[in-house]
């Protein structure tokens, strides 16, 4: 330009200053024809703008525009800086026919949906530096929008080259051999654009993932794109955009089907979270995710080293959430079997951190309560648990012990567990009693159960009428149970066989009931001679009153 042409001074944004000619631009301009008026007199005057969209390289695209007499070639890759320049400069056409930038990039935003693939996501990489403008524009939707929409059609198609080549038409349906074995060694059917978008901003992504779930996509590939994403920015981010990814992607996830995201994929976000910042209410999420999959996790999922500074080695208070989040999701309601597998998998979580020794017998024993009783069938490997706990915790007080024995389901404990725990000087003296008579009980239940013998179906206790029998007899101390004489009909001889088979383990439970009967009662005179007043001993673990005959 020549000087004596240049007469208007342009500070933008402060990052460089154009000298241009005012009469021109402001015939283009609306927002300059009112700052300066008519005058186009040699005297130069001076603007700055502060806010200028796009800053200086933007400028110079409007100063182009206007020195070619309202030419300028509008491509995707320019047309959200163009309309957003047109807009803040008023290029509305009001001054002249020709100068109605505004009107042109219209237009083209218009024709959007006949863009190329390569072409919207150049849209979209420069919309993220202009958000604010290309949303108030309606471009940034528009291109998200149809973005989506051939996502959605081309779901159950195969592209025919990587998009990454700027050949690519993005949307080809059909494809020769070649080409489509020459992806399958790149992208798998369903990702081949996932690297694609891993370019945008986590904004944008969060936007695109909105528009895919309100379209109804499939829930499983946008887990996918978002675990993908999350990966990838990874590589090269910095600690803060890594908290910001990580929280965009679990509120994200946390608004697909559950049971679109692979629990595996969900420990792994898990693992990196620690280093990171994240939010309470992201990490909240996320460990309600897992919770709600607690059935597809594994023991080396949960075996979490314990936060930095914590005494004890695995984070016991991260399972324990796990745990309500399964609990609070419905997990024992919808499915018992799903809820079986959990407490087997507790079962084996508990019995792994037993052995630390700084683990105190509270969140033990949170952890051994945490599920209800109907979860388990069998109590034994709880049992075992519990009993490696008290073996390397020997310092524990006897109320302590008692606590952690209280959550024991003696019903559902073996007939073996029974006698174990009964021999068990790790548990306590009431321990051992409780154990006794829940097998005393079994038994009793097993001869009320017995048909077409000798005893009295009907009587409530047929244990109780085998004692009084051997009682009657002449000096006799042993029961036809005892002494394997049955009066069973011929064609019971299954039962026979069976009452058979428990008769050393009744002698043997007999003998250690009258054993613990007797050290109960010596202690009980023990405590009336040192005070001299009787006291109640406390409750057996069952917590109820028990009578031991």
């Amino acid at each position: 330009m020549a000087e004596a042409c240049c007469d208007l001074e342009a500070d933008i944004n402060g990052e460089e200053t154009f000298l241009v000619n005012k009469r021109i631009i402001c015939s283009f301009s609306g927002r300059l024809s009112k700052l300066l008026g008519k005058s186009t007199g040699a005297n130069r005057n001076k603007v700055i703008f502060h806010d200028f969209p796009g800053g200086a390289e933007n400028f110079e695209l409007i100063a182009r525009f206007c020195y070619n007499n309202g030419e300028i070639d509008i491509s995707p890759s320019n047309i959200s800086l163009l309309y957003s320049a047109a807009e803040f400069m008023e290029m509305n056409g009001s001054v002249s026919r020709n100068c109605n930038l505004l009107g042109k990039t219209k237009r083209c935003i218009e024709e959007i949906g006949f863009w190329t693939w390569p072409d919207l996501l150049a849209t979209l990489k420069h919309c993220q530096d202009f958000q604010q403008v290309a949303t108030s524009s309606g471009i940034l939707e528009k291109c998200l929008d149809s973005i989506v929409a051939r996502l959605v059609i081309t779901s159950e198609a195969s592209p025919c080259a990587s998009t990454s080549s700027p050949d690519s038409s993005g949307f080809r349906l059909s494809c020769d051999t070649r080409s489509t074995e020459s992806l399958k060694s790149s992208f798998s059917r369903v990702n081949w654009w996932f690297e694609d978008l891993s370019v945008l901003s986590s904004d944008l992504i969060e936007m695109l993932v909105k528009s895919m779930v309100s379209r109804k996509y499939n829930h499983v590939i946008i887990g996918r794109v978002l675990l993908y994403y999350q990966k990838s920015k990874f590589f090269t981010a910095t600690s803060d955009e890594k908290c910001k990814v990580l929280e965009v992607v679990i509120d994200m996830l946390d608004t697909l089907d559950p049971s679109c995201i692979p629990c595996k994929s969900l420990f792994g976000i898990l693992r990196v979270v620690p280093g990171l910042n994240i939010s309470k209410s992201s990490r909240s999420k996320l460990e309600s995710m897992i919770g709600s999959q607690m059935d597809q996790a594994t023991l080396d999922n949960l075996l979490i080293p314990s936060p930095y500074g914590a005494s004890y080695l695995y984070d016991v208070n991260l399972v324990l959430r796990f745990l309500k989040a399964f609990l609070h999701g419905g997990g024992c309601r919808s499915s018992p079997t799903r809820m079986k597998k959990v407490a087997s998998l507790m079962d084996l979580y508990i019995t792994e951190v037993a052995p630390d020794p700084f683990l105190r017998s509270s969140k033990f024993l949170a952890l051994v309560a945490a599920l209800p009783d109907s979860a388990r069938d069998r109590w034994d490997e709880l049992y075992h648990a519990i009993d490696f706990y008290l073996k390397v915790h020997a310092g524990l007080s006897e109320e302590e012990k008692l606590k952690i024995c209280c959550a024991l389901n003696y019903e559902k404990l073996s007939s073996d567990a029974c006698i174990h725990l009964s021999r068990n000087a790790n548990f306590p003296s009431k321990s051992a009693v409780q154990a006794l008579i829940s097998q005393q009980s079994k038994l009793k239940n097993l001869l009320q159960g017995t048909k077409n013998t000798k005893l009295d179906t009907d009587s409530p206790c047929k244990f109780t009428q085998i004692r009084r029998k051997a009682k009657k007899d002449e000096g006799s101390e042993q029961t036809d149970l005892y002494s394997g004489k049955f009066d069973v009909p011929p064609d019971h001889e299954n039962l026979r066989t069976h009452l058979q088979g428990m008769q050393g383990r009744v002698i043997e439970l007999e003998k250690l009931c009258k054993k613990m009967q007797n050290q109960m009662a010596r202690l009980m005179k023990s405590k009336v001679s040192t005070h001299g007043t009787a006291r109640s001993l406390p409750r057996l673990c069952s917590c109820k009153n028990i009578n031991l005959h």
